[in-house]
């Protein structure tokens, strides 16, 4: 709990504008002068308007644990001569499990929070998202990284958003699952964006399993500009994917991040391992997100492959995915696995990188690891001494 030692009754003006910086000692804040910090503006303000503007900073340092650089900046957003409603206001973060240093954060980032009525403005915006399914602790997360949410209007913003988001997604869980991968997403223009975009993929022929698929997964991409969503749908369309598809939705969140010359970059990059245009826009329909990771990535990935372990360059266009795998935590230990049967003739020597790199780590260990345990024994062993994270596994 914030302790300090200043009165709440108003130092003489002339006292107070020395008395503005702290330090925190023994549980305690304590005044002093903050010369080395700053001084508060020069301005025109009657002698009350200063009386509230330097009541208002040390407010902001000694009950919600602002620096003073901080409180000084924040006080140029709020103004207030009594602590009756800023103290309600974390009061009522307090009663929700806000921390000092969240309350500190929220205000900091958004002063006139502690002008806003805590019954009638604030705990309905925090009973909305609790209504949804936020749990305590989410919510506190969620509200402390994005206090704008806290300034959204929640008749005219919020519960639109949400209502249009449930009309679309039919229940609170991918409402919810919306949220937490973008709390911006209750801010979104759903008329002029979300709807018009919705619109035009259910024209398409995008039944609702894609468009919830987007929305939940990628919500910035369901919530762009309609003219932008356009283009990049038409552009996707031209390239043959299919609406029905959840690769289609892939390839619109992928686009929508790439220009077209910067695609045609990726696109000239593959070539020099091999690809030609066709192969890497082919792979690019079967994974959209292989054109997404670096060079780099992709360099080290292919020369591991290729140059390393003699794998042709075609078979990797046909599972493009495992371009964005773990080159240690997953490439690397796999394939020394399979290059030991492959060595003991203990699997096809046709054996396709799909197979053994995209299975989960259970199908893994299962098929290329236990089921050859009597015949290879230190196979665990390889795999365990591969693996960059250390982890021992228990099979």
């Amino acid at each position: 709990m914030f302790r300090f030692l200043c009165s709440r009754q108003l130092l003489p003006l002339k006292h107070r504008r020395t008395h503005l910086g702290f330090l925190q000692q023994n549980g305690f804040f304590i005044v002093k002068s903050f010369t080395s910090v700053g001084r508060l503006p020069e301005s025109n303000q009657n002698p009350e308007e200063e009386e509230k503007h330097s009541f208002a900073v040390s407010y902001l340092i000694n009950s919600c644990g602002l620096p003073a650089k901080s409180a000084i900046l924040a006080s140029q957003r709020v103004l207030f001569q009594s602590p009756e409603r800023p103290d309600s206001v974390l009061n009522l973060f307090k009663e929700n499990g806000f921390s000092n240093d969240q309350i500190s954060h929220i205000v900091r980032k958004h002063p006139p929070v502690l002008l806003s009525d805590p019954e009638k403005t604030l705990l309905p915006k925090i009973e909305l998202l609790r209504s949804i399914g936020v749990s305590s602790s989410e919510l506190i997360t969620i509200l402390s990284s994005n206090p704008f949410l806290f300034k959204s209007n929640l008749k005219k913003r919020l519960i639109p958003c949400y209502d249009f988001l449930k009309s679309v997604l039919l229940v609170d869980e991918k409402v919810l699952k919306t949220f937490k991968r973008s709390p911006r997403s209750f801010l979104c223009d759903e008329t002029n964006t979300m709807a018009p975009n919705i619109a035009l993929l259910r024209q398409l022929g995008a039944p609702p399993s894609t468009i919830s698929f987007l929305v939940t997964n990628y919500p910035p991409a369901a919530f762009t500009k309609h003219a932008k969503f356009v283009e990049v749908v038409h552009q996707v369309m031209e390239m043959g994917f299919d609406p029905t598809k959840t690769v289609f939705v892939l390839a619109i969140q992928v686009l929508l991040k790439m220009s077209k010359p910067k695609l045609e970059s990726k696109l000239e990059f593959y070539k020099r391992w091999g690809w030609s245009k066709d192969m890497a826009l082919a792979a690019f329909k079967r994974f959209p997100n292989c054109m997404q990771s670096s060079e780099e990535k992709i360099t080290k990935t292919m020369d591991f492959l290729v140059n390393k372990i003699g794998w042709p360059s075609a078979n990797i266009a046909t599972y493009p995915s495992v371009i964005n795998l773990s080159l240690e935590k997953r490439i690397i230990p796999r394939c020394s696995v399979v290059q030991i049967l492959l060595a003991k003739v203990l699997v096809k020597n046709n054996l396709a990188l799909g197979t053994f790199l995209r299975p989960t780590e259970r199908i893994f260990l299962e098929q290329f690891v236990i089921r050859f345990q009597d015949d290879v024994p230190e196979l665990l062993n390889v795999y365990q001494d591969k693996m960059s994270s250390g982890c021992r596994i228990s099979v």
